[in-house]
């Protein structure tokens, strides 16, 4: 592989990429950097599906643990400090594997976006504000069906600030900002040498997975984890709390419903995510991504990650 090599393994929740990610960085002397947008916060641990010290297998791993839970954090900065990393890893020789599953941050590394400046105060950025606070968040967000569905597919509901965003950008443009971010990937050569591979499964067995997942999260104390967070003063309102789980949780600790009508909640709202990543990973991902079918490779990651070898050495000839 040559300098400029960069390795991305994306998907939805739960499939399995971070073992891939392990295994393949075993075989080619690489590092993982994270593209996950709840794992770069401290103490968001369970709920995040963050990896532990022991699992790592001695792979470096980037971009975890950067950010408190309190601090706002965009694809923006994100882009900045991933790219910090992928030239330590070419410092010492190491292959940068990018992996995870918030590929609106993927991208942004991938096609080293620009983005523009933060909205202005305006008559509109009011009106949206005073709309919000009106109608609540669901009615915020049926807002952008009407004028960029791709948009109201892809955000949820709860990440009010992208909505508003893409809102904005419409009343100022006349067209969608999916449309925008289309054209600035489509315009935009990537800087790196990329392989991406895009990890799918089977819906069914996906949604297994993720119910089973959020029920060895509960075991592991998952409701204790969102308790010191709500202790310490975090809130739904915080940027880090749109992470799914610790929303539900909290509404618990405020006794607004049971705490198992919240793991129902966690279940369900995880697999509509899961849903969502696999239509914005079939959309927006570049036209040479390649497809690994877990159920093809029987689940198994070592016939995986040898795949991904043999498609790399097919590409550098």
């Amino acid at each position: 592989m040559n300098e400029n090599s960069l390795i991305v393994i994306c998907g939805p929740t739960g499939i399995g990429k971070s073992a891939l990610a392990i295994r393949l960085c075993k075989k080619i002397n690489g590092a993982v950097i994270s593209a996950d947008s709840m794992q770069v916060y401290k103490g968001l641990d369970i709920g995040t599906a963050k990896i532990k010290e022991d699992e790592k297998e001695g792979i470096f791993h980037f971009m975890i643990d950067v950010a408190e839970p309190g601090e706002e954090y965009s694809a923006a900065r994100y882009k900045e400090e991933a790219k910090k990393c992928i030239s330590y890893c070419r410092e010492n020789a190491l292959v940068p594997v990018l992996c995870g599953g918030t590929g609106f941050y993927i991208n942004a590394v991938l096609y080293d976006t620009d983005f523009p400046d933060e909205e202005i105060d305006s008559a509109y950025s009011k009106y949206l504000d005073d709309f919000l606070s009106e109608h609540g968040k669901t009615a915020f967000h049926e807002l952008l069906k009407k004028c960029d569905e791709i948009s109201f597919e892809t955000i949820h509901e709860n990440n009010v600030k992208r909505v508003k965003r893409a809102l904005v950008f419409y009343h100022e443009n006349g067209f969608p900002i999916s449309s925008h971010n289309d054209a600035q990937r489509s315009s935009r050569k990537s800087p790196y040498d990329y392989s991406f591979f895009i990890m799918r499964d089977d819906r069914e067995r996906m949604y297994e997975r993720i119910d089973e997942r959020v029920d060895k999260m509960m075991e592991e104390g998952l409701f204790s984890e969102v308790k010191r967070l709500y202790d310490k003063g975090l809130r739904q309102n915080d940027n880090s709390m749109l992470a799914l789980s610790y929303r539900q949780l909290m509404d618990v600790i405020e006794e607004k419903c049971s705490l198992e009508e919240a793991v129902e909640r966690i279940k369900k709202e995880t697999r509509h995510y899961a849903k969502r990543q696999v239509t914005w990973f079939s959309r927006q991902s570049p036209k040479d991504s390649i497809i690994i079918d877990a159920e093809h490779f029987s689940y198994d990651v070592e016939r995986e990650a040898d795949f991904i070898l043999e498609c790399i050495r097919k590409k550098e000839g």
